[in-house]
């Protein structure tokens, strides 16, 4: 690893710490101003670690829950940056992935920001963002996006997401949005339901164009969109009134996204597979879902 790297990856890490502190303030701004006589809702913040199979120190991060809020029900917003070395799985999963020499030198870094909501008001959607840089002795990439999760779709509110990506990504070069639309269309479909999970967002992986600083300029700017796409929905929907059908809806269409976390999910593979806190891995799970 070179001095360089080591400064990309410093770079890398505070930007993602930035945005989660740009998210968390944006969200306990959202429960200050909700109308609601509930309890107020805040996030809880606790420290993770990890450590590689000989006791050393493999990093950790930073996981901020927000449980039983006016407009939340559960966010969470985690950042994390670990390394070490990877295991024999995890080792092939690289190489399956085209990444060449792992298992000659399997050290390994990684950083990144994710995120899940989800909310009161069954209008309000639920969303998804993550965004993330791994470096090996051999290759690094860039990784990330958002996809919306409404139970209950508003078309406007689907094109105002959808508008606001396209506004950010599109100063990178016209093709990028459509090409990481078809990619989380893609990446978010589930199999065994022959469906989506929600109605997409963008989404890319392995982004490595070798160029470095551009390539991080387009995963900040991918986080950038991130709440001026979503933060107008949930103003527009956390008052509509709802009822049992609406919540049944809701607690349904939460099966199908622990569904898809827990059987396709990349990132939650490699944070079990890795050895990262569990219930910050797991923290995407809705508080309560229901199948029938």
């Amino acid at each position: 690893m070179t001095d360089d790297f080591a400064a990309q990856k410093d770079k890398a890490s505070a930007w993602f710490r930035a945005l989660r502190d740009q998210i968390v303030a944006s969200f306990e701004a959202l429960e200050d101003s909700h109308r609601s006589g509930a309890e107020l809702g805040r996030f809880e913040v606790t420290k993770t670690t990890r450590h590689e199979d000989d006791g050393s120190d493999a990093g950790g991060g930073l996981m901020s829950v927000m449980r039983g809020g006016r407009v939340f029900e559960k966010v969470g917003v985690n950042i994390s940056t670990v390394y070490g070395h990877l295991g024999d799985a995890a080792q092939r999963a690289m190489a399956a992935r085209g990444v060449p020499g792992m298992a000659d030198d399997p050290r390994f870094w990684a950083s990144g920001i994710s995120l899940v909501a989800h909310m009161q008001n069954p209008h309000a959607p639920a969303v998804h963002m993550n965004t993330r840089m791994f470096w090996t002795p051999h290759a690094w990439w860039f990784g990330g996006g958002s996809d919306l999760n409404p139970c209950i779709e508003y078309a406007e509110d689907t094109a105002h997401f959808h508008a606001t990506q396209k506004a950010h990504l599109d100063p990178h070069g016209t093709d990028h949005y459509p090409r990481l639309k078809a990619w989380a269309d893609e990446y978010f479909y589930i199999p065994h339901r022959k469906r989506a999970r929600g109605v997409g967002g963008i989404f890319m992986d392995d982004y490595c164009t070798g160029d470095w600083e551009a390539d991080f300029i387009l995963t900040q700017d991918i986080g950038k969109a991130f709440l001026p796409a979503y933060v107008p929905l949930v103003e527009k929907r956390r008052d509509t009134p709802w009822n049992a059908a609406d919540r049944d809806t809701q607690l349904i269409h939460r099966g199908l996204y622990a569904e898809y976390n827990l059987v396709y999910d990349r990132g939650t593979k490699f944070g079990l597979t890795t050895g990262h806190d569990a219930n910050a891995v797991l923290m995407s799970l809705p508080p309560l879902a229901k199948w029938v």
